[in-house]
């Protein structure tokens, strides 16, 4: 199962792809240039349970770390997805 996280700006999401299938997303809203608030994720049920969240928000953050950035973790499932991977905690904006 190979599997593809990639911006959607023009969605305001992040989406995740799994053998080019749409397997789930995470919504943003643009709170400044180089500040994202995260206000909800979804993973379509039939990639419940198979990893994708967890790669789904690996890959949002990566990129996110990756531009310089920070989130606001709204979204339950990103917040607590942080919290059980403190690596990424230096990415919360204050």
């Amino acid at each position: 199962m190979s599997h593809l996280v990639e911006d959607a700006p023009a969605r305001r999401r992040f989406e995740i792809l799994v053998d080019d299938a749409l397997a789930g997303f995470t919504a943003y809203r643009q709170q400044s240039p180089d500040v994202l608030v995260f206000t909800h994720t979804e993973v379509d049920p039939t990639f419940q349970g198979k990893g994708v969240g967890g790669a789904l928000m690996r890959g949002t953050l990566d990129e996110i770390r990756r531009r310089g950035s920070r989130v606001v973790p709204q979204c339950p499932f990103m917040a607590a997805f942080i919290d059980k991977h403190p690596e990424y905690a230096d990415l919360v904006a204050s």
